[in-house]
């Protein structure tokens, strides 16, 4: 078995493009699922709107680069407030039906053929990062370093995704500790717990909710435009109801209300999920395993993720270092 392979592709899977443009986006529902309580199922979109608002205004329209993350950071604002209007007075479990609609809604809009000139139905949009790539600093070149025999390297596109990524994950990371240390940040904790109590002395409910939504939004957003300035294009199908599960898979793998927690369960989620594939390979291509073939190593890979996420939720379902206390939520 090739284990310098395995570990090399396992180490650079930690901090590789997955993570970050996961872990930013897994910030956002941390603030709305973690802080706040609200059962967002719909954060796909906000990622969604963000990536085509970047590619339209490019490709479509012809403007400046930095003209198109205006406009996907507005759009993303804006779905936040029509999607937060009608639903914030809601239950917890009525809003995630109504959000997870909303996502589902907003991608076949991406992906429908009436509207291909513009969004350009199932095979997207591309052609939109010359602008981001005209601003790297690296020359073309691969930059990382060995770790023993274990090389980790990055050619200078990957590099300098992976560079404003992380910058961006730290700012967050920074912003929400800042907020919820804050007065503001107390309240949507004490919403969370009882919105009631909180009504009762006097504070906006539907408004700090809908602050809430909007800032978690804008923060998931941010992954939407590292996906497609990462791949190159953004395609409707990869914003399905999918991508906001693994999102929360990741919050409550790290911890949920804690400021680190998503990161750090994007990095263990990607991390679970080469390691395995890796090793099952190897172990199959080299007869250690018979049971299966290697068109059933993906598969098989996803169920033991699966399965480890059911065992830590049967024993420790606060995640690796969040508080049992802080995923009680209010879902009356």
């Amino acid at each position: 078995m090739d284990w310098i392979t395995i570990i090399s592709t396992t180490l650079k899977a930690a901090v590789g493009v997955e993570t970050v443009l996961y872990g930013i986006a897994a910030i956002g529902i941390n603030i709305h699922f973690g802080y706040t309580g609200l059962l967002n199922f719909g954060q796909a979109a906000f990622m969604g709107v963000a990536g085509y608002g970047l590619a339209v205004t490019v490709t479509v329209l012809g403007l400046p680069f930095w003209l198109g993350i205006i406009v996907g950071l507005v759009a993303a604002v804006l779905l936040a407030i029509l999607l937060g209007i009608p639903t914030l007075h809601l239950r917890a479990d009525y809003l995630a039906i109504v959000t997870i609609a909303a996502a589902e809604i907003v991608r076949l809009v991406f992906r429908s053929v009436q509207f291909k000139s513009v969004f350009g139905g199932s095979d997207g949009q591309r052609g939109f990062t010359d602008g981001f790539y005209a601003l790297n600093p690296f020359p073309e070149g691969d930059y990382g370093f060995n770790l023993g025999p274990v090389p980790l390297f990055f050619n200078h596109r990957t590099m300098w995704v992976l560079v404003v990524g992380w910058l961006l994950i730290a700012l967050c990371c920074f912003v929400v500790y800042l907020l919820m240390k804050s007065p503001w940040g107390r309240v949507l904790k004490a919403i969370r717990e009882d919105e009631d109590a909180v009504r009762s002395l006097g504070k906006n409910v539907f408004s700090y909710k809908m602050q809430s939504l909007i800032l978690g939004g804008v923060i998931g957003s941010l992954g939407g435009f590292i996906y497609g300035l990462s791949y190159g294009s953004v395609q409707p199908d990869v914003f399905g109801t999918e991508t906001t599960f693994y999102m929360y898979t990741m919050v409550i793998l790290g911890g949920a209300a804690r400021v680190l927690g998503p990161v750090i369960g994007s990095m263990l989620f990607w991390v679970l999920l080469v390691l395995l594939y890796g090793v099952l390979s190897e172990a199959v291509g080299a007869g250690y395993i018979t049971f299966m073939d290697t068109n059933q190593v993906g598969a098989m890979r996803w169920i033991m993720v699966g399965l480890g996420l059911i065992l830590l939720l049967v024993y420790r379902p606060q995640g690796i270092f969040g508080d049992k206390r802080e995923i009680a939520i209010d879902a009356r």
